[in-house]
């Protein structure tokens, strides 16, 4: 599916990105953890281009990308299969949530707008949010605009999804309905990948946990034995820092 290789980035004279190698297959969750500051949001936005890497290469549908070359007729047509939700939704105020979610289709994928409304309609009923077609944003809850937000991500019927610590901006009793509709995708096979710092979704629905600490990954492993038992004392030391291991 996707296949990252010795991926490096720095902003100024700081390397946030240090050699990394990760491989994601079809149909995983793969939760990336661990502290502020290790480089876990700026791998995502390389790997969508989002930012450019110094170095690397990226292996996705087959194709290899040189990451510090890669042309824009190139990205773009990646960017055909891929879905990426933000922290803090980017929705576009002045449309409905059915318009949000159109808008890529039409746009985009150059959809008619009637058949973009019929699939957005769908997406926004896989979120649980068919009801509140018509409203704008102002009108929404925060965990019902990133509802909307991956709801636009999964109407465009991507391989692979990537989630930007997806819960981050939202209050504590808003998160679950966020977790809900995640869990309901990995549950239907999508391909996740997954910065967060939400332990129960790592534990309880990734398959796989990468522990990243400056900028290299430290731990890889099946979920359920990471919190179990890690390998490296320094991911013991962080699930005790968050009350995850006794």
């Amino acid at each position: 599916m996707l296949e990252l290789s010795n991926v490096r980035k720095r902003f100024g004279d700081r390397e946030v990105l240090r050699g990394i190698d990760l491989k994601v297959e079809d149909g995983d969750v793969v939760a990336l953890i661990g502290p502020s500051g290790s480089g876990k949001t700026t791998l995502l936005r390389c790997a969508n281009f989002l930012e450019r890497a110094d170095e690397g290469t990226m292996v996705f549908r087959g194709e290899t990308y040189d990451l510090p070359k890669t042309s824009r007729r190139d990205i773009r047509r990646m960017r055909q299969h891929t879905g990426f939700v933000f922290q803090s939704y980017n929705l576009f105020a002045n449309r409905t949530a059915l318009g949000n979610v159109t808008e890529g289709l039409v746009v985009a994928r150059k959809m008619r707008k009637a058949e973009a409304a019929d699939r957005a309609m769908e997406a926004l009923r896989r979120v649980g949010l068919a009801d509140w077609a018509s409203h704008y944003p102002s009108q929404l809850s925060g965990g019902q605009q990133q509802r909307v937000a991956i709801a636009r991500a999964i109407a465009l019927e991507p391989d692979i999804i990537f989630f930007d610590e997806p819960t981050s901006a939202l209050d504590p009793e808003l998160i679950g309905e966020v977790l809900g509709v995640m869990r309901d995708l990995a549950e239907s096979g999508m391909t996740m990948l997954v910065v967060t710092h939400e332990m129960t979704f790592a534990r309880e629905v990734s398959n796989r946990v990468v522990f990243m600490e400056d900028g290299q990954i430290v731990e890889e492993r099946r979920s359920r034995k990471f919190f179990k038992n890690p390998h490296t004392e320094r991911a013991r030391q962080f699930l005790r820092a968050i009350g995850e291991r006794e």
